[in-house]
């Protein structure tokens, strides 16, 4: 069996801020991830060299009302830049033809400059080499003998930790992990009913030699009826590396790769005219197929923003051993990236704290 002090289970950016959050109070973490890369629902289109060119994930942070992300942003040596949204946005399925005319923006919305995935990069970097380690689904959390917990996975021999962190979606951890019986039915009710933040969205990111719609006046931004993209935004980045995202509509059943990229060329082509008829990619992320991100629950059900959560989802359980950290078990903007951020990091804390008094 293999021992450590403090096990996170989930690689996502809650769990990679409660690793950096526990390694810098010089605490050893050992992260286990289910699927064969980090980040959950951070996901990049990286280019030639390497930079990020695109995000498949979530895309936005307000630092005005969300003072969680500038504070780790300015530790983590990254900045932001404004959301593009100036001209005309198009609406399209509200007349007989699409429609130009302003739309109101969101006051402080901004991307972060090098996207959100060098956000998991700079987590990550910190870390020892071996501190995580993907392709190891967590089936499991049992008390051990000895008072601490064992957590048992697929292929592997059990983990024995003194505090365990569980940053996997809520729903999927009521799913697929089997936790002691005196966890109790209440919480695993609440588990079961926090819906995971976009966990059946598909995204799509549309790349173009240039941001032609801004030399027509506008700003990128589709707001549709029709679809299959009910909302589109300009996605050029910093560096100038253009492109438009879409959120898509098409119920997941019927999102077939090859008829969905056709119809999304064919909508753009109709709102921005021929131009957007010739990307140079288009790369369509299905969330709902991801299987240790959407639950069963999140595919079948409706779209559900998750509000805060009982207090249950944020205080320690089984004696203090074992811990919730989604970005949606957050107090504040919960399944957001600051979300993420603040539950990893005030979950971290709390276990630091429990190890630190039983020494």
């Amino acid at each position: 069996m293999t021992d450590t002090p403090l096990a996170i289970i989930g690689a996502g950016l809650a769990g990679l801020t409660a690793a950096r959050t526990a390694h810098e109070a010089g605490i050893r973490s050992l992260v286990l991830e289910a699927s064969d890369r980090i980040g959950g629902r951070i996901d990049s289109i990286r280019g030639s060299d390497g930079q990020i060119v695109g995000d498949l994930g979530p895309t936005w942070v307000w630092p005005p009302f969300q003072p969680g992300v500038p504070r780790w942003l300015e530790r983590l040596g990254l900045g932001t830049f404004e959301q593009y949204d100036s001209g005309e946005a198009v609406l399209d399925g509200f007349a007989e033809r699409p429609v130009c005319q302003p739309l109101p923006g969101q006051y402080g919305m901004a991307r972060i400059a090098a996207g959100p995935g060098s956000l998991v990069d700079a987590m990550a970097a910190e870390l020892p080499d071996d501190a995580i380690q993907t392709g190891h689904a967590v089936n499991a959390v049992r008390h051990h003998d000895d008072g601490r917990l064992r957590i048992e996975t697929a292929g592997r021999e059990p983990l024995i930790a003194e505090r365990v962190l569980i940053a996997a979606p809520l729903r999927i951890v009521a799913e697929r992990i089997q936790l002691p019986a005196d966890i109790g039915a209440p919480l695993q009710d609440m588990l079961r009913a926090m819906p995971t933040w976009m966990a059946a969205q598909a995204k799509a990111v549309i790349r173009y030699p240039r941001p032609f719609w801004r030399e027509s006046g506008l700003s990128g931004r589709i707001a549709s009826r029709l679809g299959p993209l009910f909302e589109a935004h300009d996605h050029t980045s910093l560096d100038g590396e253009a492109a438009l995202f879409g959120f898509v509509a098409t119920p997941p059943a019927q999102r077939g790769a090859e008829t969905l990229r056709t119809a999304i060329l064919d909508q753009l082509t109709r709102c921005l005219g021929p131009q957007a008829a010739a990307p140079t990619d288009v790369v369509i992320r299905d969330w709902a197929d991801a299987p240790w991100i959407c639950a069963d629950a999140d595919r079948h059900g409706p779209p559900e923003h998750p509000s805060v959560g009982p207090e249950a989802l944020r205080t320690g359980h089984l004696d203090g051993r074992l811990w919730f950290c989604a970005a949606e078990t957050a107090e504040q903007s919960p399944g957001l990236i600051e979300g993420a951020l603040l539950a990893g990091e005030a979950a971290a804390r709390a276990a630091v704290q429990g190890l630190e008094g039983d020494a």
